[in-house]
């Protein structure tokens, strides 16, 4: 696979990587098998009247959901509620893209940021600065430069990925 692709792939996984975690926290899980260490389950009582709030579609099963379900659903929900109004807009607008993508979508995105961290850190680094890179491109480049990659031979994509990795040596950097 070019490394392009694997970018360009990885990129997609950094765009919904926030909008899956949003979407667990609110997605039922199917129960897991319990293990030796297993949470022990939290009693809606128990919680803070902020986590209620937020978790209030869970409150008449709460007490029957699995623990490590609960779990689940209370780290997302301490996680929204650390969040900045800012960052909530911005999570619920993720959340809302990934809702409108296909079951295919979603299951290739899945993939994509599976193999995301599998890769070692520096890689990960690399992907995030490319995607940092690429977002800072006006809508128009980042369509030629779409456009220049599809419309592209499979040689001349290796030639233009070689010279990059050239450029980036030329620069000091380690290619990418």
């Amino acid at each position: 696979m070019s490394d392009f692709r694997c970018t360009r792939r990885a990129a997609l996984v950094a765009l919904f990587a926030a909008g899956m975690q949003c979407a667990a926290a609110g997605r039922a899980f199917a129960e897991t098998p319990a293990s030796v260490d297993a949470p022990a389950p939290t009693p809606w009582e128990s919680l803070k009247p902020e986590e209620q709030k937020v978790l209030a579609r869970h409150g008449e099963s709460w007490n029957s959901l699995p623990a490590e379900q609960q779990q689940r659903l209370l780290r997302g929900t301490q996680r929204w509620l650390a969040m900045s109004p800012e960052q909530r807009q911005r999570a619920q607008a993720r959340f809302q893209r990934w809702r409108e993508l296909t079951p295919e979508q979603r299951e290739r995105a899945r993939e994509s940021y599976h193999r995301f961290k599998q890769l070692p850190p520096e890689e990960q680094a690399r992907v995030r600065e490319n995607l940092h890179r690429l977002k800072k491109l006006t809508p128009e480049q980042r369509q030629r430069l779409r456009e220049r990659w599809q419309n592209a031979t499979p040689e001349e994509r290796q030639r233009m990925l070689e010279r990059r990795r050239q450029r980036m040596q030329h620069q000091g950097r380690a290619p990418q």
